[in-house]
């Protein structure tokens, strides 16, 4: 399901707007997911560096969601919603899966971790976004929130 504005004069920019998507739970969701949320980020005016750090953050949490909580389930979701208002952008990425707590992720940082392949995505979500929560979802799943605010140059 997707809903948008209906085109107009108006600069899209000064218009709340939200954006709301289902997902199938495998990995071409996740090249949608980044550009339909890179889509709703250009009438802010982000440069390069901040949607290419937004990109990035997108693209970890829906493989999360596809790989760890789906666990590439067929029968199971993944849903986007990206709310963009006049000074930040919202993204909320859930899925179906059984959950997990945040504070048994590895430090990736860690001598142990540091040469391995993956295990970075969590963080590197929280160093490319304004603000950043994991919280279960209801009934199932996880809950995924990240804003980043737009700065004036």
């Amino acid at each position: 399901m997707v809903s948008a504005p209906e085109p107009g004069g108006v600069d899209e920019a000064m218009e709340e707007h939200t954006l709301q998507v289902e997902y199938e739970s495998a990995l071409e969701s996740v090249d949608s997911a980044e550009e339909a949320v890179l889509r709703e980020a250009e009438p802010l005016g982000f440069d390069e560096e901040e949607r290419h750090r937004i990109g990035i953050a997108v693209r970890e949490c829906m493989v999360n969601a596809v790989v760890h909580g789906n666990r590439y389930n067929a029968k199971k979701k993944v849903w986007l919603q990206v709310q963009r208002t006049p000074d930040h952008i919202t993204i909320r990425i859930e899925d179906e899966g059984d959950g997990f707590d945040p504070a048994a992720v590895p430090d990736p940082c860690a001598g142990e971790n540091i040469y391995r392949q993956s295990g970075r995505g969590v963080m590197m979500m929280q160093a490319f976004m304004d603000e950043f929560a994991i919280s279960p979802r209801v009934p199932r799943g996880t809950q995924v929130k990240m804003v980043k605010y737009k700065t004036d140059r």
